[in-house]
C-alpha cells in the first residue's frame, strides 16, 4: 500500500514524521505491537469505534493510507499476539506514520478526558486507594483487559496485575501524545521500543 510521499502526507505533521529516521522491515512487527496497544488504550478510555479513526483519517486527508473500515480492521488484525486467523495483513512504513497520527489527532480531541483520568490516577495513587474507587478509572481498566483479553491474548498469558500496570501507563503516556508534539513523543517512543527490542 505504499504511495508517493508527495500526495501521502498533506499534514504537516506527517510530513515531519516522514522526514525523521525511517524503519527496518524487521522493526515493522514491534512497531504494530506498540501501535495496537496505544490504540487499544485510547479505545477503552475515550469509547473510539472504527468510524471514528476513518473520520480522523479523513480529517488528516490519510484515507488513500489507511482506506476504509475493512482495510482498517485488517491492520488492527495483524498483531502479532493477536487470536486470529488467516493471513496476516502487514504493516508498511506508511501505515505506521498514518497510524501515530491518528492516535495523537483522537488523542488530541479527547485531551481533557485523558487529564482527567491522569489526575485521578494520580491522586488515588497519592493516597494508596484502589482505581476501582473512581468510575472512569473502574471503567478504563475493565474495558481495557476485555479488549486485550479478547483481541491479543489469552488471559492465562497475562497477569491482571500486569495488565493493570500496562493499562495505567499506557493512558499517561496517551496524555503526553494529545499535545502538540505528541506525534513526534510516540514516533520517538516507538523507535525506543524497537532498538530495545533488538538487543
Amino acid at each position: 500500500m505504499s504511495i508517493n510521499s508527495e500526495t501521502e502526507y498533506k499534514h504537516p505533521q506527517g510530513q515531519e514524521l516522514a522526514n525523521l529516521r525511517t524503519v527496518q522491515d524487521r522493526e515493522l512487527e514491534e512497531i504494530k505491537c506498540h501501535l495496537d496497544l496505544v490504540l487499544l488504550a485510547l479505545e477503552a478510555i475515550a469509547k473510539i469505534n472504527s468510524e471514528m479513526i476513518i473520520q480522523a483519517a479523513q480529517d488528516l486527508q490519510l484515507e488513500s493510507v489507511i482506506g476504509d473500515r475493512l482495510t482498517f480492521w485488517g491492520l488492527r488484525s495483524s498483531h502479532p499476539k493477536q487470536k486470529t486467523t488467516g493471513e496476516e495483513k502487514k504493516l508498511d512504513i506508511e501505515e505506521a506514520r498514518s497510524l501515530v497520527l491518528i492516535i495523537c489527532h483522537l488523542a488530541n480531541q479527547h485531551q481533557e478526558l485523558l487529564r482527567r483520568g491522569v489526575s485521578l490516577l494520580e491522586q488515588v495513587t497519592e493516597q494508596n486507594e484502589s482505581p476501582y474507587k473512581t468510575a472512569l478509572l473502574s471503567n478504563y481498566l475493565d474495558r481495557f483487559i476485555n479488549y486485550y483479553q479478547k483481541r491479543i491474548a489469552y488471559p492465562q498469558k497475562s497477569s491482571a496485575e500486569s495488565l493493570s500496570h500496562l493499562a495505567w501507563k499506557l493512558l499517561s503516556d496517551l496524555l503526553f501524545y494529545s499535545g502538540q508534539n505528541g506525534h513526534r513523543l510516540l514516533w520517538g517512543a516507538i523507535l525506543e521500543a524497537t532498538q530495545i527490542n533488538s538487543l
